[in-house]
């Protein structure tokens, strides 16, 4: 997927697009949730923001992933997850207020851990010999404006419009994973031979990943004590990444598409494992209380 106006222009604006409509469904009590519920949250957030990437780095190795594949790898670990996290909890039947909180905080700490972690990925994969220059700052910058800024558009309009916030909500949702996989469909169709290349050694290592990820998620929240509500949603914000940020990020900021193949195989994935719950954990009766 060379540079076009696919990659500069229309996947930007199509993550724009989502995010603004991430945050229509956000208020300020979604980053205060982290003061009135702080097991949940920060166990949500510890392991999509440490474990999670610890655990890819560690397949990147297990699997022998070729460097610039390593660093992909690492880009989409170091990514939060996305509208499409909050809709499958939403029909899975968890604790959404807690997905939406998870999605909130996690998309603006990696502002700042996505150009860091990336970095250092490339410094250890690649050495010297590494193509691509990554001015953090700048980058900071490119991924504020392609994320908080947004978020924070949407945020406004609910502020000044509630209730077409509210009547947006849902449909946006549905259009941002309309969107997703629009946009994931042109690459597998744009990079079917590099993708039918690289799925191989990318395809074990991503759904290892997705399943570790999500597992290990309920393990913990069960260990925690939380919910079954709070447990399904902390499994699906351990798995569910924000695909579509990873690609923009690969293909638009840094013009790597090859680190973009590792998103876009997880996406797979990811929509297996987020299906099976929202089949399971939705056809549940959530009229009786649920166990703890």
């Amino acid at each position: 997927m060379e540079a076009s106006i696919l990659t500069n222009v229309v996947l930007p604006a199509s993550l724009f697009i989502i995010m603004i409509g991430m945050g229509l469904s956000l208020t300020i009590e979604d980053f205060a949730r982290i003061v009135r519920f702080p097991k949940a949250v920060s166990l949500g957030l510890g392991n999509q923001l440490i474990i999670l990437p610890i655990i890819g780095l560690g397949l990147c190795y297990l699997f022998g992933l070729a460097p610039m594949l390593a660093v992909g790898m690492l880009l989409l670990a170091a990514c939060p997850g996305g509208a499409t996290s909050n809709l499958i909890s939403y029909v899975a039947k968890g604790d959404i207020a807690l997905s939406v909180t998870l999605t909130a905080i996690s998309s603006t700490i990696t502002i700042f851990t996505i150009p860091l972690l990336v970095s250092w990925g490339l410094e250890h994969f690649l050495g010297e010999s590494r193509p691509i220059s990554l001015p953090i700052l700048k980058t900071m910058g490119q991924i504020f404006g392609i994320t908080a800024l947004p978020v924070s558009i949407g945020m406004m309009v609910r502020a000044r419009n509630l209730s077409f916030a509210e009547r947006m909500e849902r449909p946006m949702r549905i259009a941002s994973t309309v969107i997703f996989i629009l946009i994931l469909a042109g690459i597998v169709v744009s990079e079917w031979q590099t993708l039918v290349d690289a799925f191989p050694v990318l395809g074990p290592a991503t759904f290892t990943l997705n399943v570790i990820t999500m597992s290990l998620g309920w393990f913990l929240a069960k260990q925690f004590g939380l919910n079954l509500a709070q447990s399904i949603t902390i499994a699906i914000e351990s798995g569910i990444q924000n695909g579509t940020l990873a690609i923009v990020i690969a293909s638009s900021i840094l013009f790597q598409p090859e680190l973009s193949l590792a998103a876009a195989i997880y996406s797979i994935a990811m929509f297996l494992s987020g299906g099976a719950m929202m089949w399971w954990f939705g056809k549940r009766d959530t009229s009786a209380v649920l166990d703890a």
